[in-house]
């Protein structure tokens, strides 16, 4: 079984589940780069993330730089309380 999973659920809705840390987060933006391609508004909710870091936060922002440059809008739910914390600590919070 893998770490993490991207599942689509239609319509630009996704939801990540498993592990968003320094070991993952690198696949998660590769198969995301295919995954969200062809949407212009997207979801993707977070409630099945038991694990998350600071790479994390740094996938969250990386997705809402790319839709800024790709003309997308990016939604979040259900952020993991870790990942509001570290934005919270590091003055981002606003990006999100």
């Amino acid at each position: 079984m893998s770490d993490y999973e991207l599942k689509d659920l239609g319509d630009g809705r996704f939801e990540l589940s498993g592990e968003m840390s320094f070991g993952t987060v690198d696949r998660i933006l590769r198969d995301s780069d295919a995954a969200f391609r062809d949407h212009e508004r997207l979801q993707v909710d977070f409630s099945g993330v038991d694990k998350a870091d600071s790479a994390g936060l740094a996938l969250l922002l990386e997705w809402k730089a790319q839709a800024r440059q790709r003309a997308r809008r990016i939604d979040y739910a259900e952020v993991p309380a870790s990942v509001l914390a570290i934005a919270e600590t590091t003055e981002v919070q606003h990006l999100l």
